[in-house]
């Protein structure tokens, strides 16, 4: 009988392109990995991996075992949520991982009120923007909180469930009075950013693809005099004069002084923020509190602490539809690896 340890490695192994950044996920050694891919090298009798330039790469046998073995860890999963669906109760640990600009307005929020209404659950988050559907499908990490801008195609792995939570448009943040509330009701159009200096993210990014994409509808190639992917040094630099950024709106406290934002009126640039999970027949108790913390914390009245021309634009998992399924079974899941990478929230 095979190994499921094994074939988790396996699929480790052909997730992440090499045997020692396997190892590294899962806390071994390179050679423990290679000792046990060994024995299930010997234990289907072919070879499964072939080196692949400085990675490795499935067989054919390799690719065919795997997918046999992601309906295996499919239907783990599966029982594990037909338990927890009995037992009918929340459960004591789940590992988040949250995109950097969320924390502060979505995920701070969702983890408060997640202790205050099951206190037993002890919720790791890993704050990162790289690569979270793949920690999802390795069972690394249980919810994602993720983000899809709209001119993208949807790429949603195969057994990922997607339950929209948010659309967050950018908005345009130069400096303003410090006495300014932050906010110039006046929506610009985003010709108008032709002769500014701006700070944007890398092209490399999905936001840096975006804004790229929305200027070059506008008529325009942007003048880019700053590159950076890190909101404060965005806010710093637009605050200072040196340049005009284009920030996610969750992303801006409108209080902060010295800033004033505006919104795009003629090409506006829009990301989904949506939560995702492994996908399952049956509902997991857990997975479930999280999300709907999530999203109560998105759709949360902010007429307390937004400008009136903030207050409306936001449009809330309600007014977009709920879960999206795609068809296909479940990825893989291993709780051996769940967490190894986490770290608290900041």
């Amino acid at each position: 009988m095979l190994d499921i340890r094994r074939l988790h490695m396996l699929k480790t192994v052909a997730a992440r392109g090499s045997i020692t950044a396997a190892a590294q996920s899962l806390a071994l050694s390179a050679g423990a990995v290679s000792q046990q891919l060994a024995a299930l090298r010997h234990d289907v009798g072919v070879d499964l991996l072939r080196p692949d330039g400085r990675t490795v790469a499935l067989t054919e046998a390799g690719r065919v075992l795997l997918a046999h073995a992601d309906r295996i860890f499919a239907a783990m999963e599966e029982a594990e949520c037909a338990v927890a669906t009995v037992k009918g109760k929340v459960g004591a640990t789940a590992t988040l991982a949250a995109l950097p600009s969320t924390v502060a307005t979505i995920v701070a929020p969702a983890l408060t009120a997640l202790g205050a209404d099951h206190p037993q659950l002890a919720v790791t988050c890993l704050v990162t923007d790289q690569a979270q559907l793949r920690e999802l499908t390795l069972g690394t990490v249980d919810v994602v909180l993720g983000q899809r801008y709209h001119h993208l195609p949807e790429t949603t792995p195969k057994g990922i469930a997607v339950s929209p939570l948010l659309d967050d448009p950018l908005r345009v943040v130069t400096a303003g009075d410090e006495s300014a509330d932050g906010c110039h009701e006046r929506p610009v159009g985003l010709g108008e950013l032709a002769t500014h200096h701006l700070v944007v993210p890398p092209a490399t990014t999905d936001c840096g693809q975006a804004i790229l994409h929305a200027c070059h509808q506008a008529g325009f190639t942007p003048t880019t005099r700053y590159i950076t992917a890190d909101i404060a040094a965005q806010l710093a630099l637009a605050r200072a004069g040196l340049a005009t950024a284009l920030i996610p709106q969750t992303a801006i406290d409108p209080t902060t002084p010295g800033i004033r934002t505006t919104p795009i009126e003629d090409h506006p640039i829009q990301r989904l923020l949506f939560a995702a999970t492994r996908h399952t027949e049956t509902t997991n108790p857990t997975t479930a509190a999280v999300i709907a913390a999530l999203r109560t914390a998105a759709r949360q009245d902010r007429t307390t602490h937004l400008p009136a021309a903030l207050k409306t634009e936001p449009r809330t998992a309600d007014e977009q539809g709920q879960e999206t399924r795609p068809p296909g079974a479940a990825s893989g899941h291993a709780r051996s690896e769940r967490g190894r990478h986490s770290g608290p929230c900041s």
